[in-house]
């Protein structure tokens, strides 16, 4: 099995230091879905992993965010492509959880859900929390310079052997060509 994991915000959608609180606030990044539609056409299976403190924090309820996530769903569809699951972590970041990246526990469940080996797994993020669980397990880290990507670059110290791509699209190019 091909599979891709993604980041939600900032590397699908526009990210916001507010959050997404609501599906109207949710707005794909250009190429996004496309890149999204292209993996899917070519065989992968792609998995969202992401972490959504607002449930902690009392910014957003569960039924919101299953609203956010069937806008994304929607607009994906619409775009020829699929999300074959979402993961996320409901917790704040003084929760000392195993699920919030950079803690590789969000990934291990995928890993264990879908019965794969996750060394060399595609994990596409623009934080370096995405690439610091991606290196926990294994995983390949990408890194977007879409949302906080430039910054995350910027500030040097990304996981040896990552790869940095200008967007979603140009990793879905690479992957699906």
């Amino acid at each position: 099995m091909k599979l891709v994991i993604l980041d939600r915000d900032g590397t699908i959608n526009q990210d916001s230091d507010q959050y997404i609180k609501s599906p109207a606030e949710w707005r794909p990044i250009p190429g996004s879905l496309e890149g999204i539609a292209r993996l899917t056409q070519g065989g992968w299976r792609i998995v969202v992993a992401t972490n959504q403190s607002g449930i902690a924090r009392g910014l957003f309820d569960m039924t919101t965010l299953n609203a956010i996530h069937g806008e994304m769903h929607r607009a994906i569809g619409q775009a020829g492509g699929r999300i074959d699951a979402i993961f996320f972590c409901p917790h704040a970041a003084d929760s000392n959880c195993e699920c919030r990246k950079p803690k590789p526990g969000l990934l291990r469940e995928i890993g264990s859900r879908f019965n794969v080996e996750l060394q060399g797994v595609p994990m596409i993020g623009d934080a370096l929390r995405d690439l610091e669980a991606a290196a926990a397990v294994g995983a390949q880290p990408y890194l977007v310079l879409t949302g906080k990507g430039r910054q995350t670059r910027e500030a040097g110290g990304l996981p040896k052997g990552t790869e940095v791509f200008a967007n979603l699209a140009a990793i879905a190019a690479r992957l699906a060509p």
